[in-house]
């Protein structure tokens, strides 16, 4: 008999691939309700609070990601940009690396738009480049601005893109490749990290992909084209003869066969689950939706969004959270404000600062976030913005946003963060052990915000 839903214990090599990518529908098991609802925001954003839950379960799951993506917004939308803009201005003056971390924070905790933000997230790490080693903010402004109007949009114009991005061309170092002395970073990681994965490029194919790309250079922050640093002569790449250009050797890697199904296995791991690796087999409905919609990244990621695999409550719980997701989350859905600069200083602290990705390779993700000194991390930063005096709830002090909430006990109040935050819920030796840390800790907070900071030391407070 044909299956047509997925158990939450099946194995991911019983899954049908065909059924894993269907369009999820509600069911009497799985409604569409307000804890399917914060899965979704969750996945495909950085969360919702409660008023924006209730309007989304009254709208459905394609108009919930419609809302991800800010369409119908375009009044606030415009509006948020108009700011952000202001603010972006601001902060490059200030040329501080910090400061335009905090400029972006404020984009997730407030964009209109999450998605978009979140795909910026996913490309910053896809193509991943670090201001320790570029060393001008405005390059990586410049790249960060590249990344978001590309995120949803072609991903072959976004290679071209990308390839000659003044941040990019100096991080991977192909602004100092020479035709005399060809430089092979950017082209060995533009098919092995950026398109193609391991084994579908040989070392030959590396080193006639780096002379294409001589001659690529900077001027004036940027990019320029330096025809007698360039090596004109004719080069085989991936089984294709007669390419010279920089721009023909991205074509002929975006052409080859691997590519739309690498593509898609990164963007399965990024949104439904951190492990194991699906098989290309997996994929292919996935890697098909990519090729039939001429590589544009919104289909794919609204095909992955709106998927049974996706929807189901098999996704739940199979993802460690980054530490943005953690915190934005977190901020959201209690209305929170703060001193971004310490936040932001806060993250790197605890694994992940924004435009400093470790390497090439960007974040690992999944188990890599958590280990013993970044769960304390993750604890000690809940516990400094919780005493920053410029941390505000819904515009006033965390007593009187609970008041107005009507959470008039800690246990409402524990029942609320459990509801609003957790993917996983507590069972009832997780509320003894919560109830235990509150009573006994020493951190110097009252019992709501030592509540708080007890829950952020529960493993499943960091599972999405």
């Amino acid at each position: 008999m044909f299956q047509t839903t997925i158990r939450p214990d099946q194995e991911l090599s019983a899954i049908d691939p065909k059924l894993a990518w269907s369009a999820w529908e509600a069911t009497n098991q799985e409604p569409w309700d307000a804890r399917r609802v914060r899965h979704l925001m969750r996945r495909g954003g950085f969360g919702a609070n409660p008023s924006e839950i209730k309007q989304l379960v009254d709208a459905g799951p394609a108009k919930a990601i419609d809302s991800l993506l800010g369409k119908s917004k375009s009044q606030s939308l415009d509006a948020f940009e108009q700011e952000s803009a202001q603010i972006g201005s601001a902060v490059l003056a200030g040329s501080s690396i910090d400061s335009i971390a905090a400029w972006w924070l404020h984009r997730m905790l407030h964009s209109p738009s999450p998605l978009v933000e979140k795909m910026t997230l996913f490309w910053h790490g896809h193509f991943a480049t670090g201001a320790d080693k570029v060393n001008d903010t405005e390059l990586m402004v410049q790249q960060n601005k590249l990344l978001r109007d590309h995120a949803l949009g072609d991903f072959r114009q976004m290679v071209h893109a990308v390839s000659k991005d003044p941040a990019m061309l100096l991080y991977l170092d192909s602004a100092s490749n020479r035709k005399t002395h060809p430089n092979e970073n950017y082209a060995r990681e533009l098919m092995e990290l950026f398109c193609l994965g391991e084994g579908n490029y040989t070392e030959h194919d590396v080193q006639q992909l780096a002379r294409c790309f001589s001659g690529w250079e900077i001027r004036r922050k940027s990019f320029r084209f330096n025809p007698y640093q360039h090596d004109s002569g004719l080069k085989k790449l991936l089984g294709q003869e007669g390419i010279e250009s920089g721009e023909e050797a991205i074509d002929a890697v975006l052409a080859h066969r691997s590519m739309p199904t690498f593509i898609s296995g990164k963007l399965v791991r990024f949104f439904v689950f951190d492990e194991p690796n699906p098989t290309a087999e997996f994929l292919e409905p996935l890697a098909d939706v990519f090729r039939r919609s001429n590589f544009t990244i919104e289909p794919l990621v609204r095909t992955i969004l709106s998927s049974k695999l996706m929807l189901s409550d098999w996704s739940i719980g199979k993802k460690v959270r980054s530490p943005i997701d953690f915190v934005v989350e977190w901020m959201r859905n209690l209305q929170m404000t703060t001193n971004l600069d310490r936040l932001a200083k806060g993250l790197e602290g605890i694994g992940q600062a924004l435009f400093n990705p470790p390497n090439v390779k960007g974040w690992d993700g999944g188990r890599a976030w958590i280990n013993s000194s970044t769960l304390i991390g993750r604890s000690n930063l809940i516990v400094d913005l919780l005493r920053e005096p410029a941390t505000r709830f819904g515009r006033t002090d965390l007593d009187a946003w609970v008041k107005s909430e009507r959470l008039t006990s800690q246990s409402q109040w524990l029942e609320w963060l459990e509801t609003s935050l957790l993917s996983v819920p507590l069972n009832a030796s997780d509320k003894e052990r919560l109830q235990s840390v509150v009573a006994s800790s020493d951190v110097g907070l009252d019992a709501r915000r030592k509540l708080l900071v007890a829950l952020s030391q529960n493993p499943k407070f960091h599972l999405s």
